[in-house]
């Protein structure tokens, strides 16, 4: 399957972001700074120590190669996936709120760019943002369960997308053997350095923009089931990585 052509215009990833807003107090807007530094140089420095490897579900073999999809993912491994999707100039709905704020600028370092909203506030707006980067012919990814929970559990603004922009929906998960997992809601985790690190995508999931909301139901219901797939599949088997039965991953 070909690939959608590059884009023509200047990547806004090259801007540098906007200033923290003013909305923080001070000492929010000096443990903001702190957080990016530190969440970065994290990424930076385990990133390149992880063994990474790819598996595929029959009929996803094509999804690296292709754009633009919509893809989707758990909170949980958002820093493994930001550092091995980085510098693809992927679009990624990022919350308003403090923790979207710092998640926004750590991304940004890696060649993604944050569409401001979320499931709860400025969703329109938000997907708005992302269809008009789909039809430029990016890549756009949500964190599904994100930004608060349920941990999980698939909220319907991907499959709305979809049908609204004809562009397919993808999945992964990436498990990770050896990793610090934080007590937070999404259980999110730090990967040991070093660690294994397995990438499962599930195959794509056409939405038809004739799709009835009954229809959109029933493609939630698809997306969850396979994410839950994708995720028990990589959990299960990133103890293999390494041992040659996975592709290689990009370094």
């Amino acid at each position: 399957m070909a690939s959608a052509p590059t884009p023509e215009f200047v990547n806004p990833v090259d801007a540098p972001p906007a200033a923290t807003p003013r909305r923080f107090t001070l000492r929010q807007r000096i443990v903001l700074r702190i957080i990016i530094w530190a969440g970065s140089l994290v990424i930076r420095l385990i990133g390149p120590t992880l063994r990474v490897s790819i598996s595929y579900e029959d009929g996803a073999q094509e999804t690296l190669g292709q754009r633009p999809l919509i893809g989707s993912f758990w909170h949980s491994c958002l820093i493994p996936a930001t550092y091995i999707c980085r510098d693809l100039g992927v679009r990624v709905m990022s919350s308003n709120s403090y923790d979207g704020e710092y998640m926004g600028r750590i991304i940004h370092q890696f060649g993604f760019v944050a569409v401001k909203g979320s499931s709860s506030r400025n969703a329109v707006r938000a997907l708005l943002g992302l269809r008009r980067a789909l039809e430029a012919g990016w890549t756009v990814a949500f964190t599904l369960d994100g930004p608060r929970g349920p941990r999980h559990k698939v909220k319907p603004g991907p499959v709305a997308l979809a049908r609204s922009s004809g562009v397919p929906l993808t999945m992964f998960h990436a498990a990770v053997d050896r990793a610090w997992v934080l007590n937070t809601w999404d259980r999110l985790m730090i990967p040991v350095p070093f660690s294994r690190v397995l990438v499962r995508f599930g195959k794509l999931i056409p939405v038809p923009r004739e799709a009835s909301d009954a229809d959109l139901e029933r493609f939630t219901a698809d997306l969850q089931s396979s994410l839950d797939r994708v995720c028990e599949f990589a959990e299960e088997n990133v103890s293999k990585v390494g041992r040659g039965e996975f592709t290689l991953g990009r370094k």
